[in-house]
């Protein structure tokens, strides 16, 4: 696991919290969140991973959600799926089994609106606060505790959560009630859907006219084309590099959250159906676990 890069912290007042799954999105912002001054208690479904986190960071390893959120003042999750995130919250192990009345969790996962909107609903019969706040920005955003963070819930929780949440991100919005962070990361995702796509075709074009795609990327990014996965993707694409990033299988969850929402509330999504599409492509080629850049793969095949 790399190291998380050090960063300036505001000065807030100690706080007891805990972190529930230490993958690579949650092992360096639940160290952030030690860095800046925190009492951390962390959980991951793999114990030796929790006590390895608490040997780098000097928090506590616990066996159980549960235990891990006792005393707690904030809760904060970063795992899977719908199905991952209701297994560290809910039963006689999770989450909110030990969390006191007036206490917030926080679940960073790119999950369901309707599974936010569950908890938010069941953590008010125990007079506790659900905030689904899902995070943009990758592995490298959490590291360099950059990343951008789309919320859902009640502003007071909020307002209480945003200065700990600052530990390793850089913006933090409210976009309003329950399940709003999780549909504004869809929209999030449906855009780099498309964009990866038009990148893909673009550079395929390039190269198959034989010019220079590094040079060309370099003009065109100076102008109307110019995109964050063009600044940080366009490269490794023309040099077919995918082995880093945000895995395809990732983005295929996504996106299927993204196609589900859209049959509830009416959106027409043609182009991010095919793109999810061509991403089973991705997968049928073996690339499971490459970054999502990996669709212009598809387009090399002959």
């Amino acid at each position: 696991m790399p190291s998380i890069n050090a960063r300036p912290y505001d000065s807030h007042p100690s706080t007891r919290v805990a972190f529930l799954g230490l993958g690579v999105m949650g092992h360096p912002m639940a160290g952030h969140l030690a860095k800046a001054g925190h009492t951390v208690s962390v959980y991951n479904r793999t114990f030796e991973k929790a006590e390895a986190w608490a040997a780098e960071f000097g928090g506590e390893a616990h066996r159980t959600p549960k235990e891990a959120a006792q005393g707690a003042s904030i809760v904060f999750s970063c795992v899977g799926n719908d199905d991952d995130l209701r297994s560290v919250v809910l039963g006689e192990n999770g989450a909110y089994a030990g969390m006191a009345a007036g206490t917030i969790f926080v679940d960073h996962t790119t999950a369901s609106a309707d599974v936010a909107r569950e908890l938010y609903r069941t953590g008010k019969q125990q007079d506790i606060s659900f905030v689904d706040a899902p995070v943009s920005g990758g592995q490298a955003g959490a590291i360099n505790g950059a990343l951008t963070v789309m919320c859902g819930g009640d502003q007071a929780n909020f307002d209480t959560a945003k200065p700990l949440i600052h530990a390793y991100a850089q913006a933090v919005t409210l976009l309003g009630e329950s399940g709003a962070g999780q549909l504004c990361k869809m929209v999030n995702q449906i855009c780099i859907a498309g964009l990866v796509q038009g990148l893909s075709e673009a550079i395929a074009f390039g190269q198959a006219a034989k010019l220079d795609m590094k040079q060309v990327l370099g003009v065109i990014s100076k102008g109307a084309a110019q995109s964050w996965q063009m600044e940080n993707r366009g490269t490794t694409m023309i040099d077919d590099k995918f082995d880093f990033g945000f895995a395809v299988d990732w983005m295929r969850k996504d996106l299927g959250l993204v196609l589900n929402e859209a049959k509830h509330n009416g959106a027409r999504l043609p182009v991010t159906a095919l793109v999810d599409q061509f991403y089973a492509d991705v997968q049928q080629m073996g690339g499971s676990r490459w970054d999502t850049s990996s669709l212009i793969k598809r387009l090399r095949t002959k």
